[in-house]
């Protein structure tokens, strides 16, 4: 199927793979530390949460995520349910002093329009996973260092991390129009 995808994400931090668990594994903090692409999460049940989500492309996602596993500070594994389904696999291995942090993402879009477009769009919807996993990486980075700040002078010194991509009208037009372009001559 088309509309199936798999990331392979690498990070690597100066961190221990407890500091990042922790950051990893409260998922209702993600809008604070990752706004560019949590918009807004909730608990819905014991290790379930309501996610709604987006990139730099002009959507977003609904979607809740259920932990599955846990092996702290190595392991985090996640079902996706809703807009996406499938797993996800959070791997934290210490090497030195950094962690080196996977994330092995499988999945199915089942959003219509993802569902819909993904043989002429794929390349632009692994762009947008990319680019989201790269803020990601950021945005960690920064909340590792708010967590190690001695005071809160040094905290307020950090920067804030980037929020969410928006896009103007005109990029939104240009867009669908390449959308319908692309479609008209596949056909």
């Amino acid at each position: 199927m088309t509309n199936r995808y798999h990331f392979l994400t690498r990070w690597r931090v100066a961190a221990t793979p407890a500091e990042v668990y922790d950051i990893l594994s409260q998922p209702l903090d993600y809008p604070r530390w990752w706004p560019s692409v949590y918009l807004a999460v909730r608990e819905i049940a014991p290790s379930r949460v309501l996610l709604h989500t987006k990139g730099w492309l002009p959507y977003s996602l609904t979607w809740e995520a259920v932990t599955t596993d846990k092996g702290p500070p190595n392991l985090l594994a996640i079902r996706a349910l809703g807009d996406f389904e499938g797993r996800g696999i959070w791997s934290i291995v210490q090497d030195g002093e950094f962690a080196d942090i996977t994330f092995d993402w499988k999945l199915s879009a089942n959003k219509p329009l993802l569902r819909c477009l993904s043989f002429a769009l794929r390349p632009a919807f692994e762009a947008n996973h990319r680019w989201a996993m790269e803020q990601g990486l950021q945005s960690l980075e920064l909340e590792l260092a708010r967590g190690r700040a001695g005071t809160v002078e040094q905290m307020n010194s950090i920067a804030p991390a980037p929020g969410p991509h928006v896009f103007p009208m005109q990029q939104v037009v240009a867009g669908a129009a390449l959308s319908i372009a692309l479609i008209a001559s596949m056909a």
